[in-house]
């Protein structure tokens, strides 16, 4: 039925109607720097020839407030009030889960009293837990003193703002040194802020600054140290193409990856390291499948330099686990007059140096690099770069065909490699082992398009259980060489001992294990497919 004159006159005009609220938002690149990098940046000729000014200074004075017991740091908020002059401007900050590392929404009000006064925020668009927050609750927790000067650029099509800061965080009478460059994207494309901060990395030695000022200031005030962070399931759905696949699955492992190098770089940080190592072998996967499909040129270099920071933090994780699991789970055996001290008091050096390393190599030019040169790759989308014109129609494939496909061609290639299973000789199930990961990894992968589905959820335990069970005989091959370096070519009769209890151990151990392997092996085996 056609609307009336009357009903007609009665509905809004389309443009009377309110726009649709945008939550404001902040993406910024931080690149942590010494002090002497930071001034030989400010005279740099490359900021000089794409700056649209000569540069302002500001010393900028901020207050940043909490409960006592961090409700808004652990919710992901940073609220501070900063004086810069006779201005103060009060700004709530909020972390993006799931999405760019480099974006915030943000949003920044003046104060004109020069006090914190939430009512001037918006609350109701925020939402918990700063609603219902009673003001009286929040207290001063840190401040940051900052001399910042700051100009506009242009560059890759984008307006950068960048700010080399140098100063300090306070809390009480603790103090942390702060000295980095800030890349702010003011319009343009994310993948600017990269690119300028690969150019930058040529001119001086920089890390990439994973943590704000008021995570920083909340360590530093209440004593806490950064967190490792488990891999978030891929976010995908049937309407996606296998570009839109490919942008979701690295781009998840990329946000893993960074999510875990601040805590990584502390000092006693296993699960950092070992999530990070995650990180890498489930993009080395991503790699390896997308290499077969499309052949993308763009992601050659990035996929080696993936495998050689996966060999710079192995060490480090097998001493993690020789000294927090396999010694341990021994000692709870409680071998008669065997004394397990001696390997453990051997292994803490090799440990400290295994991490020297580590924090090396996270802090070298070559990972910032690669890190770097990855992000601008993902927002750029590069790997549609220099591909055959038949991979351009994969990209545009569904991704639910795309999917069957690539997992029935792995799932096969593990019952190849599996045939009498019986059978098999050590490296022939090492390989089996190693291609039941990359299954495992591309099934968790696509998994979301079949949620729901009892049969993907057995498929996925049965695998696990099954590439586990074959994972205690890879126990006993990664400690031999361990104990071997802790015996360094010397009679030692303490860590003899002790070594020869542990390979001992461990190979009862991969003899019971091997009772139940047959069995996991069939159950695996007859698992019904669930892509199909």
């Amino acid at each position: 039925m056609e609307a009336t004159p009357e009903q007609d006159a009665a509905k809004p005009a389309a443009e009377e109607l309110p726009p649709p609220a945008v939550t404001p938002r902040e993406v910024e690149l931080k690149l942590a720097c010494s002090a002497e990098a930071l001034t030989a940046l400010r005279d740099a000729e490359l900021i000089a020839r794409h700056a649209r000014n000569r540069g302002i200074v500001r010393r900028l004075e901020a207050t940043y407030y909490d409960t006592p017991d961090c409700l808004l740091d652990r919710h992901g908020l940073s609220l501070r009030l900063r004086r810069s002059g006779r201005r103060h401007v009060q700004t709530l900050k909020r972390a993006k889960a799931g999405e760019n590392p480099l974006a915030r929404d943000e949003w920044e009000v003046p104060s004109p009293e020069g006090r914190l006064d939430l009512t001037l925020l918006p609350l109701a668009e925020i939402g918990e837990p700063l609603v219902s927050l009673p003001a009286t609750s929040l207290a001063p927790a840190f401040a940051t003193k900052v001399r910042r000067r700051i100009q506009k650029l242009d560059f890759a099509g984008a307006e950068i703002e960048i700010a080399l800061d140098h100063g300090t965080i306070e809390a009480g009478e603790q103090s942390l040194p702060l000295c980095e460059v800030e890349l702010e994207l003011k319009s343009g494309d994310a993948a600017a802020l990269y690119e300028f901060g690969l150019a930058l990395l040529e001119l001086a030695p920089l890390q990439i600054e994973t943590a704000s000022k008021a995570a920083r200031g909340h360590r530093l005030a209440f004593g806490t140290a950064a967190q490792a962070q488990k891999a978030k399931p891929v976010t995908l759905c049937a309407q996606d193409n296998v570009d839109a696949a490919i942008a979701a699955i690295l781009g998840n492992g990329y946000r893993h990856l960074m999510a875990n190098l601040g805590p990584a770089m502390q000092a006693g940080s296993p699960e950092a390291v070992h999530q990070m190592r995650v990180s890498l072998r489930r993009l080395r996967t991503a790699f390896t499948l997308f290499r077969r499909e499309l052949g993308p040129p763009a992601l050659e270099p990035i996929a080696a330099e993936a495998k050689q920071l996966a060999h710079v933090l192995g060490p480090a994780r097998n001493w993690d686990v020789f000294i927090t699991e396999t010694l341990p789970d021994i000692a709870a055996e409680g071998l008669d007059g065997v004394d397990l001290s001696p390997l453990s008091e051997a292994a803490v050096p090799q440990q400290a140096e295994s991490y020297v390393a580590v924090h090396a190599a996270l802090a070298s030019r070559r990972v910032n690099r690669f890190l770097l040169g990855f992000g601008a790759v993902l927002e750029r989308r590069g790997w549609r770069n220099g591909i055959e014109s038949a991979a351009l129609a994969v990209l545009a494939e569904p991704v639910g065909s795309f999917a069957g496909r690539v997992l029935a061609r792995s799932h096969r290639k593990v019952l190849r490699r599996g045939r009498h299973f019986a059978r098999l000789p050590p490296e022939a199930r090492h390989e089996l082992r190693l291609a039941l990961k990359k299954l495992r990894y591309m099934a968790e992968f696509f998994l979301p398009l079949y949620a729901g589905q009892s049969a993907a959820r057995k498929y996925l335990a049965r695998l696990t259980r099954l590439q586990e069970a074959l994972g205690v005989a890879n126990d006993v091959a990664t400690t031999y060489p361990l104990l071997g370096a802790l015996r360094g070519g010397q009679l030692r009769p303490g860590v003899d001992f002790a070594a020869g209890a542990v390979l001992g151990w461990q190979r009862r151990h991969e003899l019971e294990a091997a009772k139940a392997l047959l069995k996991s092996w069939r159950k695996f085996a007859a698992a019904t497919p669930f892509w199909t």
